[in-house]
Formats: C-alpha cells, structure tokens, sequence
C-alpha cells in the first residue's frame, strides 16, 4: 500500500465517478481501477461496490477511506512542516478547502485576501455548507477549516478562533413603510411576507429561536439555501429577509434596499474558524489561525467604492 493508492481511493469517493477521478489525478481511468484493485487484494477486503459504474463503497470500503482521509492529512501536515524546518516557511503552499455557513460567506474574502498577501503560494476552494455538512467535513478530512457559529450548537473535538459576532437586521425595499424606522421588533418582522435560509442552516434555527422568544412564529413565503436568492427576493419580488447587518457593507450599496436593525430582543452570534484539535496541527491551517487572530470585519467598510460595485 502507498500514499497514491490512498490518493485514488479519496479521489473516486469524492468524484463518484472512475473517469473524472483518473483525471483529478491525471492519470488514466484502467490505472486508477488497478491501483485501487491493488489495495483491495494487500488489504484483503472489498472496497469498491462492483458494477460496470461507481455505485459506491461498501462498508469496508468506507472505513478504509477513513483512515484514507486521516494518512492523507497527516502526510500533507508532515511535509509542510519539514518544509518550514528547512526554512522554507516563506514558500508555504497547498490549497486550503473551507467550508462555510452561508451567511458567513461575504466575510470569507477578507480571510483568504489576507492570507495569500501573506502566503502566496496558497489557494482556496470555498465552498458553501450547513453547519452540519461542515462538522462532518472536518472529521472525515473532507475540510480543512469551517467557518461558523461557534456559540450556538455543540462544537466538540474542534479549536475555535473568534472571527466577528453577526447581528441581525430586517431587509425590505427602500418604499416599504418600516424602511426609515432605526429599529423593528422580531414581532413586527414576523408580520412581514418573509423569505429565509432553509431550516437545515443553523442562521435559521437562530432566527426561528429569536422569534419564538418574541412570541411569533412566522411562516415564510419563500425558502432556500442561497443568501443572494434572498438579497435578489428582497430587491425584485417584495418579500421581506432577515441577513447579517453587514450584507450592506459586503455586497456594495444596493439601490432600492434598505436594512433596519432588529431589536426586542437583541440577538447576536459569534462567528469563527473550527479546526480539528490535533498535534501537530498543519502549518497551512496555523497559518490561516494567524490570520484570524488580526481580522478585521470593520474592513468591509474601508473598500474603495471600485471595488464595491
């Protein structure tokens, strides 16, 4: 068994799809299918479920795509970190996957511009994920980092940065008979013809604790899994939202939209990187705890308007 062997197994469980995993790995779909037959036969157990197309693993085989994941992680820890005891620290590289809740996804661009200013051999995939899907992601190795609510739900087994604490506004068209008032009530936003995060987002289970502590429960018109589904619905359709105070700042000033602050009672949420507790702990993922510890969410105000539009 070797490290590439591992890297094919991740690959297909990840591509769920012989072709595009040989590609991921740049090397051809019969040689990908023979390393993993390979590892079947030194292991001594099935891996892959057979059939003329991927149908999945079988309960070995995600088992052995565990430790897959854990030798895999490690051994990218352990070159990192002989790369900076040879000095090399300044050439720190690798791509980073982050998940993050949705609502936390504008603020993900100030993480990561600080962090290739100070490392640029490092890139990104970011992708978008209920805190669940994150929280699997980070123990199967999936992800490297998660950014989410980090005082709401149950967050064991992690290390947690502080990033930024969200707090809550009511998001209507500017011609909307509540848009000049400096507060709303979680009660009066109940009355409004609302659209929301669906309720696997951990945003909506805050929300939905915020109204039931106000008495309310409102039924929202519209549901989805996407923040700009929500922006565009207030702007285009009429209905009502309510998003973090800083989506004004993080998308650019939005003609025909105005967002007042929510009040009675005053919620807000810390929001932070979630790493796995380990020793030693990746240089890269250090590296982006570094950076977390200087962000600066005010920052989002600062932009230029060129780079706003």
């Amino acid at each position: 068994m070797d490290i590439r062997q591992l890297s094919y197994l991740s690959a297909l469980a990840r591509e769920k799809h012989f072709t595009r995993a040989a590609q991921a790995c740049n090397i051809s779909q019969p040689t990908l299918s023979g390393r993993i037959r390979q590892l079947e036969q030194e292991l001594g157990v099935p891996i892959v479920e057979r059939g003329q197309r991927f149908h999945g693993l079988t309960p070995e085989g995600e088992r052995v795509l565990k430790w897959a994941h854990t030798i895999l992680d490690n051994w990218q820890a352990m070159q990192q970190e002989l790369a900076s005891i040879k000095g090399r620290k300044e050439q720190l590289t690798g791509r980073l996957m982050i998940g993050a809740v949705p609502s936390a996804l504008p603020m993900a661009p100030l993480l990561t511009q600080t962090m290739q200013a100070q490392h640029p051999g490092v890139d990104f995939t970011v992708l978008s994920y209920s805190t669940a899907e994150i929280l699997r992601g980070l123990n199967d190795f999936s992800l490297d980092v998660g950014i989410a609510y980090l005082d709401n739900e149950p967050i064991d087994g992690l290390v947690a940065s502080p990033l930024y604490r969200e707090r809550y506004c009511l998001f209507v068209a500017d011609t909307h008979p509540l848009a000049k008032r400096e507060t709303v009530s979680w009660f009066e936003a109940a009355q409004e013809p609302l659209c929301l995060l669906t309720p696997n987002m951990q945003n909506r289970r805050i929300i939905d604790r915020a109204f039931r502590s106000a008495n309310c429960q409102p039924q929202p018109r519209l549901e989805t899994n996407s923040v700009i589904n929500l922006w565009s619905n207030v702007r285009f359709t009429g209905l009502a939202s309510i998003m973090p105070e800083y989506f004004l700042d993080a998308l650019g000033p939005m003609a025909g939209v105005s967002a007042i602050p929510l009040a009675e009672p005053h919620v807000e949420h810390a929001v932070g990187l979630l790493v796995v507790d380990r020793e030693p702990l990746a240089p890269i993922i250090a590296a982006l705890q570094h950076v977390a510890l200087g962000f600066d969410p005010a920052a989002l105000r600062r932009l230029p308007p060129l780079h706003r539009e």
